[in-house]
């Protein structure tokens, strides 16, 4: 396969251009450690963003740092450390899950980050990653360079195309360059721990923690541990740890530190799914609805396990890869709550017969498939991806 390498957005807008004047798709990638999400491409050229590296911009005193698609992102968590902060939304490794780390494997991007719209634990109380971004820049499909947004938070002229073009998975243009908005890094973080709850019992116990007025920052349950996260000024957390300990009742223990951050660091990566065999679901429902939608599959006779984070509002399944996965089911109870389902890891050959993202009402779709039509009207990025 022909893998087209810009190094600057000229060169992009020229590459995406010519592919679009001559109707060839295109395969966006980054570091391509995301590459299993979303349908397969079929295209015989990658237009590769890994050359557009480097962070452009950097004013910790502004709480504002811009960064090219290409560049990693743990080199733009690496500075924002240095300077004691950090991105708020705490963005997931898809490495592990996917199987797409190792010796010969890239590093996640930015421009990955955003394109697919990814967030961790934290987003209870920062926000989604399209709600940090204050502009960004990106190539459309006719191959038009085009600003959208800014670099301050007064910035305010325009659309919020921002927002738009996180989670479209490149099909509405080819990321180059993003602003976001940074926070200050906590000095310290505890999490408080309870084993031997059932699913049910752990997210109400979740629920209780986050209605409190103590500032959690994360709410998760997995099979052996329901943890709730606070951070902060040391003495702000100590004070809110007892608070929490006295709330929640007996059992449950205080962790801290490192030991702190890596459970965190697994929840927001769905370790325990890592590296086994079977398809993997996102499911996104109302907080504490995680449960319900759990046991409904269990009586409606599909076996999986589950992991929940967001206070229960985000269920991660793991389900034997069959040639359906169980989407029949999955899509139903889903309706049934209100929420919506995406096949985050299958095998190639299944992503491509099943519907991997939510199927839009009919009134949506039109708009969806609009919005593609202006902003890609060759309909050469990342065809299919999305449906």
């Amino acid at each position: 396969m022909t893998v087209l390498t810009p190094k600057s957005e000229a060169e992009l807008a020229e590459a995406v251009a010519e592919a679009a004047a001559a109707k060839t798709p295109l395969e966006i990638r980054g570091g391509g450690t995301r590459a299993g999400l979303g349908r397969p491409v079929q295209a015989e050229r990658t237009l590769s963003v890994a050359g557009l590296a480097g962070i452009s911009l950097y004013e910790p005193g502004a709480l504002t740092l811009v960064a090219r698609a290409g560049t990693p992102v743990a080199e733009i968590e690496a500075a924002l450390a240095a300077e004691g902060q950090m991105l708020p939304f705490e963005p997931m490794d898809h490495r592990a899950l996917l199987g797409t780390g190792g010796a010969s494997g890239g590093a996640p991007t930015i421009g990955g980050v955003v394109a697919c719209g990814v967030s961790g634990p934290r987003r209870i109380a920062a926000g989604a990653c399209r709600d940090s971004m204050l502009g960004v820049r990106f190539v459309n499909g006719k191959g038009e360079a085009i600003k959208s947004g800014g670099r301050v938070m007064k910035n305010v002229t325009g659309y919020d195309v921002p927002k738009l073009i996180c989670g479209s998975y490149g099909t509405l243009g080819v990321i180059s360059e993003i602003s976001f908005k940074v926070l200050p890094k906590p000095e310290t973080e505890a999490t408080l721990v309870r084993s031997g709850l059932d699913p049910a019992a752990g997210v109400a116990a979740l629920s209780r923690a986050l209605t409190s007025p103590y500032g959690i920052t994360g709410a998760a349950h997995t099979d052996s541990r329901t943890m709730v996260r606070i951070e902060g000024l040391e003495g702000s957390v100590a004070y809110r740890q007892d608070k929490l300990l006295g709330q929640l009742g007996p059992g449950w223990q205080a962790v801290s530190g490192e030991a702190s951050a890596a459970l965190w660091q697994a929840v927001r990566d769905v370790a325990p799914f890592a590296g086994r065999e079977g398809a993997v679901w996102r499911i996104s429902v109302k907080p504490g609805d995680g449960p319900v939608l759990s046991a409904g599959l269990h009586e409606a006779g599909l076996g999986h396990e589950a992991l929940f984070d967001w206070g229960g509002g985000l269920a991660w399944l793991l389900t034997p890869e069959t040639s359906t996965c169980g989407v029949a089911r999955i899509r139903s109870q889903t309706a049934a709550l209100g929420g919506h389902a995406t096949l985050v890891r299958a095998s190639a050959a299944t992503r491509a017969a099943l519907e991997v993202f939510e199927p839009e009402p009919e009134p949506l779709a039109r708009i969806s498939a609009g919005l593609r039509a202006k902003f890609d009207p060759a309909g050469v990025l990342n065809p299919g991806r999305m449906g």
